[in-house]
């Protein structure tokens, strides 16, 4: 989460947030978290502390204590020893100080602490380039008073409480109205200290500032674990990509193979709490392993879990881990990640920690819309001496019957979660793009075409071979529809899935359900032996059973003096061919054509360039003259940017996606697929490739107001007719010839298939659909009105919710937005505001109200409440041009609740 932003709605238009970074200010006794931000206005820099909640996400979040401006006076110095990085799994400790003011942070181990560092060393070199021009810093008055008022009204603050275990950085919760009686104290007891030692002039502190600085912002500077990883530092250019490159190839001459353990496991907690000892499960292998990668599922169950991202649970279960690691080794905590319910923690043996770089986590949602993170993955990726390794925690869709929305989940997983580089100009990694990828996870996937007495009866007889047989993900790994390359353990051990909580017995509700192994682990590499892979029955917190694996997986060691060798041998090389002649590619292709491109339906093409020069070259598209991007914004080229060695080749995705933003200028033709590349190479000339294709105009991202007046489907619609309608007003109705439609047919024909079959359906609008139904329901709407709409009542539902969230203008345009968050409070209000709406908003909302309320009837089947659709209808219903906060979004949902508990049709 890019935290920047909550500092940026705290200041005025003239000053930027450029970057910011949580860190812990560290006292005698304890630490306290807080977010910094490096910000800049009229070319001086400043930084400015804040107190802050746990995820600092709008100005709300965020509370400004203490600014410290970035002058000749000011200086940042790392004070973390090689032996301290070790202890405490790396993280960055530095000393801040300016004037008379100093005191201690730890910034988190990973690339973005160093990219702050960095920034923040930039700063005060501009500040330094003109050491006679004293910034003067008048536009930091306003935000030094703010702080004064602040504190004449706040009362005194007590310090939080110590932690004894560095797990708990990453746990501490912070609330903005904590005090700042911490920071003052650590700058006055470092202030004290630092005078002890003798004050010397002015003078000397400017000469010894300029002299040391490069010293002094030496933290600014990662020190690679081995040297192959210098070259990925963004300050190198295109000769050393060349080095790279050739390094990359000839990596077998100055790398050895070593042997390390690797524990995985993987529990679905079902939202319990750590009721037990995890130790059958965590230390159940004789000798300690090196690193620890645990998985959780389904951690937190609650709305304010899954709506909010909030829960103590976290804290708990960290805290039964570290508990529960094999005791025969210290272990240091490099990096834990959550959404939602999927929390993903990653341990390492202290005496390893110096030989992790690297660090990146991401998250990607696969839920309800394919967003929401009920279900996704999380995923963690770090470079372990010279191998890159990328760890995956997934929740896929449930129920037997799901399995293709399973295999959609991987690949969305797959294609989506992406990491940054250290280096800014180098696109980001996928999961597949590492030398070794570990997939742990409930995976959902089930026992099928057996009944429940059948599995019951060879699980007794232990025949557990035949029993996976029947196993779905066995099957869809063998037709090679998921998990192609992947391996997987024999499974010898009974299912983990579904037990009553707390014992080991099956399931014994009314559901019965069938016992099935959800709980997977798998591995893709080379050099990579499995010790065991077992479940633990001891364990019976939740209703499944935990899943672990020991792997023996060979990392590449770097041997240093091979490694001179090698890189002397490939510079002097490189030096005799550089500047022979200038870089060439031959293309496949220079022209495109996209056929019958639709909403939401990716198409791609391939690109083939072919080094035909007699050097290698870099290549990347560039913008055109005027153009802030070089594409349209429904077209990508993957890679963007690359590099091809001499005599190689590499294949370019061409690849088109209508989205939301881009569907209502084509669906009009105010837009067409049409677009030019400017493929540069550098040091080369430019390739000029044309991208031209036919789309298919969708009442997705067609206004109401135009598909009110369209009696015939929009594929049928002359695009005359559609560009006129789409430059019309909803006020314009008297230019029309015919009585529009009271509300678009396509909106009709989906709430009323939902009305006639879905009333019942548990958990409608909280459970996804398929991806290839929702194209089919997309396609009978568009182009024509069947009897009834393809697909599952999920997929339906879903396809309403894309609709509503599709729309060019919602359904309360933005024009009455800031009414109804004055009147949310008031549901007579917030009737009135309704009968101001043009008639077809109108009828829309009124239509969709009356439908909710129709669900709502029936709660006792379909488990919606009015909580749970004011939560999802509300935003799509009544949004604003520009991005809520979480204020906003609340008064909307209340507003929207008027009409689903008090209004009548």
């Amino acid at each position: 989460m890019d935290q920047s932003v909550a500092i940026q709605e705290t200041l005025g238009r003239e000053e930027n947030c450029i970057i910011a970074a949580q860190c812990d200010i560290l006292l005698d006794d304890f630490s306290e978290s807080r977010l910094l931000g490096l910000v800049e206005s009229a070319k001086e820099h400043a930084i400015f502390i804040y107190t802050h909640r746990r995820m600092a996400i709008t100005a709300e979040d965020v509370s400004l204590e203490d600014i410290m401006p970035i002058s000749l006076d000011f200086s940042v110095v790392e004070v973390s020893s090689p032996e301290q990085l070790v202890v405490v799994g790396s993280d960055t400790r530095v000393r801040m100080s300016f004037k008379d003011e100093e005191f201690e942070l730890r910034l988190p181990f990973g690339s973005h602490s160093r990219l702050f560092l960095c920034e923040v060393n930039k700063a005060w070199s501009d500040a330094c380039r003109s050491p006679t021009q004293v910034p003067k810093f008048e536009w930091l008055n306003k935000y030094k008073k703010a702080i004064k008022g602040q504190a004449a009204v706040k009362q005194a603050g007590a310090p939080l409480e110590a932690f004894s275990d560095p797990i708990n950085q990453h746990q501490k919760i912070e609330k903005p109205s904590e005090k700042k009686g911490s920071l003052e104290k650590a700058k006055n007891s470092n202030s004290v200290a630092q005078k002890s030692k003798g004050n010397p002039s002015q003078d000397n502190q400017s000469i010894s500032s300029r002299e040391e600085r490069d010293d002094l912002v030496r933290s600014s500077s990662h020190t690679a674990s081995n040297k192959a990883q210098i070259l990925a530092m963004p300050q190198f250019g295109l000769r050393d990509n060349l080095i790279r490159c050739e390094l990359l190839k000839s990596e077998d001459l100055y790398t050895y193979l070593e042997n390390f353990s690797f524990f995985l496991g993987t529990y679905n907690v079902n939202g319990q709490n750590p009721k037990e000892s995890l130790r059958p499960w965590l230390s159940c292998t004789l000798k300690p392993p090196d690193l620890y990668c645990v998985g959780f599922q389904e951690l937190d169950l609650s709305k304010e879990a899954f709506f909010f991202n909030d829960t103590p649970k976290e804290q708990e279960w960290t805290k039964a881990v570290s508990e529960a690691l094999h005791a025969d080794a210290q272990y240091a905590l490099v990096r834990l990640i959550r959404l939602v319910g999927i929390m993903l923690i990653f341990y390492v043996k202290k005496e390893h920690a110096e030989f992790i770089s690297d660090v990146e986590a991401e998250t990607v949602g696969t839920g309800i819309m394919g967003r929401m993170g009920n279900k996704g993955a999380v995923a963690i990726r770090f470079r372990f001496h010279n191998s890159d390794i990328c760890v995956v925690n997934s929740h896929l869709a449930a129920h037997v019957e799901e399995y293709e929305r399973r295999n959609q989940d991987f690949k969305d997983i797959c294609s989506r979660l992406q990491f940054r580089q250290l280096d800014p100009t180098q696109p980001p990694l996928t999961i597949m793009k590492h030398n070794v990828v570990l997939w742990i996870g409930d995976l959902n996937y089930r026992i099928s075409d057996l009944d429940v007495e059948s599995v019951k009866d060879l699980i007794t007889k232990k025949d557990f071979e035949t029993l996976h047989s029947y196993d779905q993900l066995k099957r869809q790994i063998d037709e090679e529809a998921v998990f192609v390359g992947f391996a997987e353990g024999e499974i010898d051990f009974q299912p983990t899935y579904k037990y009553d909580t707390g014992s080991d017995q099956w399931d014994t509700s009314e559901k019965c359900r069938i016992p099935a192994w959800c709980d997977r682990i798998l591995w893709k590499g080379k050099n990579i032996q499995q010790e065991h892979y077992q479940s633990h029955m001891d364990v019976r917190a939740s209703d499944h059973k935990p899943v672990s694996s020991l792997l023996i997986i060979g990392i590449k060691r770097v041997n240093s003096e091979a490694y001179k060798k090698t890189f002397e041998e490939i510079v002097r090389n490189i030096d005799k061919m550089e500047n022979e002649c200038i870089p060439s590619l031959s293309l496949s292709e220079r022209e495109f054509h996209f056929k019958d491109v639709k909403y939401m339906q990716h198409q791609a093409e391939r690109l083939s360039l072919f080094n035909d020069g007699q050097v290698p070259c870099q290549f990347e598209f560039i913008q055109k003259p005027n153009e802030s991007t070089y594409s349209k914004p429904w077209l990508t080229a993957n890679p963007s940017k690359g590099f091809i060695p001499q005599g190689g080749s590499t294949v370019i995705e061409l690849e088109v996606f209508v989205n939301r933003f881009t569907a209502p200028d084509l669906n009009c033709g105010k837009q067409e697929i049409e677009d030019i590349l400017v493929l540069h190479l550098e040091r080369g000339k430019d390739y000029f490739i044309s991208v031209t294709g036919n789309y298919m105009p969708s009442c997705y991202g067609t206004s109401i107001y135009s598909l009110c007046h369209m009696r015939e489907p929009i594929q049928d619609m002359p695009k005359e007719t559609l560009l006129e309608l789409a430059e019309k007003s909803p006020k314009d109705d008297t230019a029309t010839t015919e009585k529009p439609l009271d509300i678009p047919k396509e909106l009709w024909m989906m709430v009323d298939h939902l009305f006639r079959n879905a009333l019942n359906q548990e958990d409608l609008f909280q459970q996804p659909g398929l991806r290839t139904e929702f194209a089919e329901i997309r396609d009978c709407l568009d182009s024509g009105m069947p009897d009834s709409l393809p697909g599952s009542n999920h997929s339906v539902a879903e396809a309403l919710l894309l609709f509503l969230d599709a729309l060019p203008e919602p359904v309360i345009p933005y024009a009455f937005y800031q009414q109804c968050l004055e009147c949310c409070a008031n549901a007579g209000q917030c009737e009135k505001v309704i009968s101001m709406l043009p008639l077809c908003h109108k009828n829309v909302f009124n239509y969709l109200a009356a439908f909710l309320r129709e669900l709502l009837k029936n709660s006792a089947s379909n488990r919606l409440d009015v909580a749970i659709l004011a939560t999802i209808f509300a935003s799509l219903l009544l949004r604003s041009s520009k991005k809520q906060d979480f204020a906003e979004k609340t008064k909307t949902q209340e507003f929207f609740q008027h009409f689903l508990t008090q209004h009548s049709s």
